[in-house]
């Protein structure tokens, strides 16, 4: 138990090393969750680009055909 408390201590320097963690886990968590919301919208416009190009194709080689 007293090991324990030492490393959670660190020399006196736990209560600025710990409070430095704590931040840093929480903003790169916020990152993380950014990229993905980022990474889905774009997904998502991709996908509706997508369909918009292949309705062009379709609908002009409809109409070269005709």
């Amino acid at each position: 138990m007293e090991s324990i408390q030492t490393m959670l201590h660190m020399g006196g320097y736990g209560g600025y090393i710990w409070p430095a963690y704590g931040i840093s886990v929480v903003v790169l968590l916020l990152v993380l969750l950014a990229s993905l919301a980022a990474a889905r919208k774009n997904e998502a416009e991709l996908d509706v680009l997508q369909q918009a190009r292949r309705g062009r194709r379709n609908g002009n080689s409809s109409e070269s055909q005709e």
